[in-house]
């Protein structure tokens, strides 16, 4: 079987990220949603507009997001709306809170999940960009683009199974009811899996990118987020998901960065690299990669 190919460029620029998702060359045509994080009010470590912008340009596309199952600013499409704008990405799309409207079932033959529930506009959407940050998280270990496209895409209610592998649909009842750690793990790499199901199927490509920059323990939904604890490292693309997280887990590792040892360690407090074989194992991508540094 042949390696995925992983892209690397050290630069960190609107130009830059341009550039290597055409290495990708994939053509997304039509309706293009961009999903990214908006970050939790408060926190400063989400992927900025400025930096974004001219991919979201080059692909006329929509940022798309999902409201949060936890209570924060953006558990409502009136205040997710208000913190997209407070952030900038106003300034540069429309956004689409997708689950503002209603939500819809994707099918899940999983060991915990029998369904995804994503924000009904998802349908809507003719390719998809998972763009990512990638960065360490308080319950996950560590989040790239499988994460992106598990929780980041579920509607509230779809946050709240995944979070809690398949025990409630309620998010009132979520923290009541949190699953063993790699039953969690394992739900969002079956979540994500259901996603890339759903575009496959109608022959439409989703992309994905990873942006190592502000390397916090914490992630962009937390509102106080620790600051960066590594140097930036760059942004890395890839058609495999799989291969795509691995490689940055793996430049983590390898790291002779003075902060790596406290990054890793939150990861390895979650067992967060354990979503990867996971992943591997129920078909999403493969860890086994080529890295191509540009």
């Amino acid at each position: 079987m042949e390696k995925a190919k992983v892209y690397f460029t050290k630069e960190i620029t609107p130009e830059s990220l341009v550039n290597i998702y055409k290495k990708l060359n994939v053509s997304l045509d039509g309706k293009i949603g961009i999903k990214i994080s908006t970050g939790e009010a408060g926190g400063n470590n989400y992927l900025k507009p400025e930096l974004i912008k001219d991919l979201v340009k080059l692909l006329n596309g929509t940022i798309v997001e999902c409201n949060t199952a936890y209570d924060g600013k953006r558990n409502t499409i009136e205040e997710h709306l208000k913190v997209a704008k407070e952030h900038g990405f106003l300034n540069i799309a429309n956004v689409d809170i997708m689950d503002g409207v209603g939500e819809m079932e994707l099918p899940v033959n999983g060991k915990h999940l029998d369904i995804n529930i994503v924000g009904a506009n998802l349908a809507n959407y003719d390719g998809l960009v998972n763009l990512a940050h990638f960065k360490g998280h308080a319950m996950g270990g560590f989040g790239g683009v499988i994460k992106n496209q598990s929780i980041g895409i579920a509607s509230r209610n779809g946050k709240t199974y995944i979070h809690t592998a398949g025990k409630t649909k309620n998010p009132t009842e979520l923290w009541a009811n949190l699953p063993k750690q790699d039953d969690f793990l394992e739900s969002m790499a079956e979540a994500a899996k259901s996603v890339a199901d759903y575009f496959a199927k109608q022959n439409k490509s989703i992309v994905y990118i990873n942006i190592m920059n502000n390397l916090s323990i914490d992630c962009d939904c937390d509102s106080h987020p620790e600051d960066p604890c590594m140097q930036d490292i760059g942004i890395l693309a890839s058609l495999d998901p799989v291969a795509l997280d691995q490689a940055c887990i793996d430049l983590i590792y390898n790291s002779n960065d003075a902060g790596r040892d406290h990054f890793v360690e939150r990861i390895e407090r979650q067992n967060g690299r354990h979503i990867l074989p996971y992943a591997e194992e129920i078909g999403l991508g493969s860890r086994d990669y080529d890295l191509e540094e540009i």
